[in-house]
């Protein structure tokens, strides 16, 4: 006698609790001549769907030296100003409602091109944990602790940092 096996179907993945972020609720982290990170949405609040934040950058400032990520697609929306973005060796500038989208493991560099402050939305897919790693980059910024320290973290935010030449640097 062939019995047809029964097949169990694969549970659907729970879908994430929606998520609204309050002015009030974001948390600040200051960076130096006027910059900030506004953290919106880590991976943890998602679901692990995606991270965002918005990123305030002074007059010229970097936003991030060269690195890539080995997982997620990073997503950037440009609010105001203008900002440099290096991308696999290219070099361009994105004025203000400009979108750029990097694949993983493609190395990127960005900042707030010279003689311009920037606004941006950045947001990761799928989501890491990284509220820790932009805290991080706060006291760096600011000469509390070294970058070194971020090197032992680049699995764990999923933030690789690669050499200016293999990027095209700035």
């Amino acid at each position: 006698m062939n019995e047809t096996p029964t097949l169990t179907p694969t549970p659907a993945p729970t879908p994430a609790t929606p998520l609204i972020v309050r002015p009030e609720d974001v948390e600040h982290v200051p960076l130096p001549h006027g910059g900030a990170f506004h953290l919106l949405a880590d991976a943890s609040d998602t679901g692990g769907a995606l991270g965002a934040n918005r990123l305030v950058l002074g007059e010229g400032a970097t936003g991030a030296r060269p690195h890539f990520h080995a997982r997620s697609t990073e997503l950037f929306l440009v609010l105001d100003g203008v900002m440099r973005f290096t991308v696999a060796g290219r070099t361009e500038t994105v004025e203000a409602g400009g979108l750029v989208c990097v694949p993983p493991g493609v190395p990127h560099a960005f900042g707030a091109a010279p003689g311009s402050t920037a606004e941006l939305i950045s947001v990761l897919t799928p989501g890491v944990d990284r509220f820790g790693y932009f805290r991080a980059l706060g006291r760096i910024q600011h000469g509390l602790e070294p970058f070194d320290t971020l090197l032992p973290e680049q699995d764990r935010y999923d933030v690789h940092f690669v050499s200016e030449d293999v990027s095209g640097g700035d």
